[in-house]
């Protein structure tokens, strides 16, 4: 099968993840043979050596802006012009290029786009037309939560019987993370955590707001704030609750950080706060889990299908009840304590070979 790689490039969000967790599970195994594109031309020169082992790459440039625009006009030209012969082809990213015979599987992480499109930039806004036009031409969906599958075949009009619910799994193995190094980065002894790119739907803003109710006095007052995350787009809204707080001073925003530094991040935070006004699945939420870190997050979307009963829930948009949340579970270690155990639990029910596992059997029903 062919797997587009692009999301790998650039700073690695949570689709970059997801895909760099696919391929790593694909070139693994010895039943199928990988293949993976990337539609860039300004990264194609480096963009191979972010693959894993097992997993080859097509190194005929594409440029994505062009091609992007011929396969959404004119259904052409098919990617195996790219491959070479594959029998499934797999967008990782919500498009997935026309084929001349290869089966079509395309991941659809969310439908941010068609219910808040005033969140999206104008690309993302054309995703529910695209994941349309790959319907028409008999493509497959992979849902990454229940939740989604049910509004691909509500909101796209997808049949249901082409629409598979493979859950991501949860964070990947790694060196542990150093809580002294975590905690050398926030400048602070206690931290409320955010690991999340700087956008609209993230909504930071309410987390400032939330932040400074409960940040300024008593026991939490030598609490911090510490946003990892690279900017996206629309930071407007961020800046403009930054300068209106008046605990901004205890608010730490570091922009994108590497994986060593948000693992030792993780291991010194006190909660993680997920303020997200809508998420298709929510992979933050499953590494502070695994990390030990209790969650505070907002019940939306697949939010509470992923955290279960091991996550303080709380209303989107909400400050108050934000606050609230995270002041309970920094002030109760009993509370925080029982959202640990849960957390491990929870965390163990998500595994990427079984993602791995459901994916391949989706190729292959696809392929038939």
């Amino acid at each position: 099968m062919a797997v587009d790689a692009t999301p790998l490039l650039g700073a690695r969000t949570g689709i970059g993840r997801f895909t760099a967790a696919v391929l790593e599970g694909l070139g693994r195994r010895s039943d199928v043979a990988p293949v993976a594109f990337a539609a860039t031309w300004r990264g194609r020169e480096g963009w191979a050596e972010l693959l894993p082992p097992g997993v080859t790459a097509v190194r005929r440039p594409m440029a994505a802006r062009p091609l992007r625009t011929a396969w959404r006009a004119l259904g052409r030209p098919a990617v195996e012009w790219w491959t070479g012969p594959v029998d499934v082809v797999h967008g990782t990213n919500f498009v997935v290029p026309p084929t001349r015979r290869a089966a079509q599987v395309v991941t659809v992480h969310d439908l941010t786009a068609v219910h808040y499109p005033e969140l999206c930039t104008p690309d993302v806004r054309q995703y529910p037309a695209l994941v349309r036009r790959a319907l028409d031409r008999g493509a497959w969906v992979h849902a990454v939560s229940d939740f989604v599958a049910g509004e691909v075949v509500a909101e796209l009009g997808a049949p249901p019987e082409r629409v598979r619910a493979v859950p991501n799994g949860g964070p990947e193995p790694g060196p542990p993370g150093d809580p002294a190094a975590g905690r050398a980065l926030a400048g602070a002894e206690r931290y409320v955590l955010s690991l999340a790119t700087v956008e609209p739907r993230k909504d930071h803003a309410t987390l400032v707001r939330a932040f400074a109710e409960e940040a300024l006095g008593g026991l939490l007052a030598g609490v911090r704030l510490v946003l990892a995350g690279a900017d996206g787009w629309g930071t407007d809204e961020l800046d403009a609750a930054l300068a209106r707080s008046p605990a901004a001073d205890r608010v730490v925003r570091l922009g994108w950080v590497d994986d060593a530094a948000r693992a030792s991040l993780l291991a010194g935070a006190s909660a993680l706060a997920y303020p997200s006004r809508y998420e298709g699945f929510g992979l933050p939420p499953l590494e502070a889990m695994a990390a030990g870190v209790p969650v505070v997050a907002t019940a939306v979307g697949a939010v509470p299908e992923v955290v279960g009963d091991a996550a303080v829930l709380v209303p989107p948009a909400d400050a108050e009840a934000l606050a609230g949340a995270l002041r309970s579970v920094l002030l109760d270690d009993d509370r925080a304590d029982d959202l640990r155990r849960r957390g491990h639990a929870r965390v163990a029910a998500f595994d990427w070979s079984r993602t791995v596992d459901g994916l391949v059997d989706l190729y292959r029903d696809a392929a038939r």
